[in-house]
């Protein structure tokens, strides 16, 4: 066991020690700087009720060998979880809804609706627009930024565009996405995961894979980078006033080169068919062709210099390598997964489409070899413009985004447990080093490779650990295979 995870063991181990003679009563609060949401405009505080000890979570983690982290598209923790019992859902008291948004264009106040429609619209969702959204913590915009987004788009997917719907308020329940709820009754569900940046689907996809959104003045020099949360540097396949993007140069350092320099073997599966967003400031695009020699908005990597130079341009691939692999028990020790427009539950793509195509990738994980060593995390990339009630943390001048839902799948996986503690999708980078890494980051003052990153995104006082969504005293949890296309499930209540 390395240095770093011993200091890190000691240190929670004096935690624990503290607490148990300090354990809050029920006037009591929580101690200074654990890392749980606190109330807010529109919030309430839900916290968790056990936990492991450090030598559960940190030496259990040995016990993981495949990480699996499926990214789904633009949808709020409240419009899939808001009803779910026990969460931190949306605001009500007696039965009914007690928060409303005003309706410009009805002059009415909008209450949170139940929408059984498989066809949703959302809102616009740049940086630009959860600023509006957010209104300085209001969480009041929703409705006026759909109705006075662009409509005229050649592509109704542009972040940009709106179909003018207040279905932003509408919520699904069990009976649109049973096996979602299914998934969250038997393992855990994350009620305060935050997308990591303020902004759209590029942006956070860099995050994800590098803890950065950037753009470099100078191909193939890190120290050019600077900051760029809302308009990195496009793919050469999206055309910005009817012109082609210069091809990108990612200079700066992502998570892979460490995952190299350590011999963790990853891949980033995609789904041939298309993607749908454009550039935030766009008013028009067509929908771009995708496969895993196309790099786009969700397949940032093969325009990272370390993926060209330690020549893993072939990690990424089509994802029927992951049904392959997994049936095989050759799942690599991190995997990517990005779907298709089709089924990947962006507006205007069906909600039933983008479940199954969810389910059968979690089938293939449960029904193969690797499925007892497996976490699969399932997140969605950003909030898509649907309302949410809860205030977003402030982390640095990128992030955090909107809530999105988070789902944690594995065979040691808590029951029934839901998580309140603040996560970003800075938590899987977090843990794919902690499981991987001995706990190294992507740091530039240790990783070897400096770039002008503003942080260490994984370092935030406010981010929690996911470790603590695991078990690994319990028995081994058996598998969970689901129908692709389920039965609605029962009616939620307010």
């Amino acid at each position: 066991m390395g240095a770093v995870m011993k200091q890190k063991i000691l240190s929670l181990l004096i935690l624990v020690t503290l607490l148990v003679g300090c354990t809050p009563s029920s006037g009591d609060t929580l101690p200074t700087g654990m890392p749980f949401l606190t109330p807010g405009p529109q919030t309430t505080l839900d916290v968790p009720t056990s936990f492991p000890t450090p030598t559960e979570s940190l030496v259990g983690l040995q016990k993981i060998k495949h990480i699996v982290i499926i990214i789904q598209e633009n949808r709020s923790f409240d419009t899939y979880f808001g009803t779910y019992p026990g969460a931190n859902g949306l605001p009500r008291e007696n039965g009914k809804f007690t928060v409303c948004l005003n309706d410009p264009k009805s002059r009415k106040c909008v209450y949170p609706f139940h929408n059984p429609s498989d066809k949703n619209f959302g809102g616009p969702h740049g940086e630009g627009n959860f600023i509006k959204d957010v209104d300085g913590g209001k969480m009041d915009g929703f409705i006026a930024a759909a109705e006075n987004a662009s409509t005229g788009c050649i592509h109704v997917d542009d972040p940009a565009c709106s179909k003018g719907s207040t279905d932003v308020m509408g919520y699904h329940d069990a009976r649109e996405i049973p096996n979602y709820w299914t998934y969250a009754r038997n393992f855990v569900l994350q009620d305060a995961m935050f997308e990591p940046n303020a902004s759209w689907s590029l942006p956070q996809h860099l995050f994800m894979v590098s803890e950065w959104s950037a753009k470099c003045s100078k191909a193939g020099d890190p120290m050019s980078c600077i900051n760029a949360l809302n308009g990195p540097a496009l793919p050469p396949d999206f055309k910005v006033n009817g012109k082609p993007s210069p091809v990108p140069s990612y200079a700066w350092t992502d998570l892979t080169y460490l995952l190299f320099k350590n011999h963790v073997t990853w891949k980033y599966y995609v789904e041939k068919g298309t993607q749908p967003d454009c550039a935030d400031d766009s008013a028009a695009c067509a929908p771009v062709d995708q496969n895993d020699r196309t790099p786009g908005i969700w397949n940032p990597l093969p325009y990272f210099d370390t993926v060209k130079q330690d020549g893993q341009l072939a990690n990424i691939t089509d994802v029927n390598n992951f049904y392959t692999d997994a049936r095989s028990g050759n799942l690599p020790a991190v995997s990517w997964i990005t779907p298709s427009n089709d089924d990947s539950e962006h507006p205007t793509a069906l909600v039933s489409d983008g479940q199954a195509w969810v389910t059968e990738l979690v089938n293939a994980v449960m029904q193969g070899p690797d499925w007892s060593s497996s976490a699969i995390f399932l997140t969605w990339d950003d909030w898509g413009g649907f309302y949410d009630h809860v205030v977003t943390p402030k982390v640095d001048e990128n992030g955090y985004g909107l809530r999105v839902p988070g789902i944690v799948i594995s065979h040691y996986a808590k029951k029934g447990f839901i998580d309140s503690q603040v996560l970003s999708h800075d938590a899987y980078v977090k843990f794919i080093e902690d499981v991987f890494l001995n706990g190294q980051r992507i740091d530039p003052t240790t990783d070897g490779r400096p770039d002008l990153r503003p942080n260490v995104r994984e370092n935030a006082a406010q981010l929690g650990d996911l470790s603590l969504d695991f078990d690994f005293t319990q028995a081994p949890r058996p598998n969970l295979v689901l129908p692709l296309h389920p039965k609605p499930g029962p009616a939620s209540t307010p």
